[in-house]
């Protein structure tokens, strides 16, 4: 059924990203599937910190940081270690997710989506922006 699976998370949301997991390791037992988990680093975070540190100080202190969670993560799920792979950019994370999605072409998306609130009234979510944006189908879980 599904191929290969995209999972956009943000490490900063553990509890958000652990009501994902059941759902990624259902579907992807179900056909095999190749898994990406997929995190962007903030723009605003590196420009800040450009001037402080030097660019590439500081992408290499958040990459590394990231990259540890993430093989944190990919440990904890029950799957086999050669489906499962992960992918880290800066920018904005809908631009991010849309534009690894139409590289890739995952047969799915799955995406993590808290309650809405004011912000998400006024602004929109990255899972709705990716809902509208994507050419394959989305699966937010709450």
């Amino acid at each position: 059924m599904y191929k290969k699976i995209l999972v956009p998370i943000d490490v900063l949301e553990d509890a958000l990203t652990q009501k994902v997991i059941p759902h990624v390791e259902c579907l992807a037992k179900l056909s095999n599937a190749q898994v990406i988990f997929f995190h962007t680093l903030p723009v605003a975070s590196a420009i800040v910190n450009a001037y402080s540190f030097g660019f590439d100080e500081f992408k290499d202190q958040a990459t590394i940081q990231t990259e540890q969670w993430l093989n944190s993560l990919i440990d904890s799920i029950n799957l086999p270690r050669e489906n499962l792979s992960f992918s880290i950019t800066f920018g904005n994370p809908r631009d991010e997710i849309l534009r690894l999605a139409e590289e890739i072409e995952p047969d799915l998306i799955i995406i993590g989506s808290r309650r809405p609130n004011i912000s998400t009234h006024l602004l929109g979510s990255n899972a709705s922006g990716v809902v509208r944006g994507a050419k394959t189908s989305v699966l937010v879980v709450r």
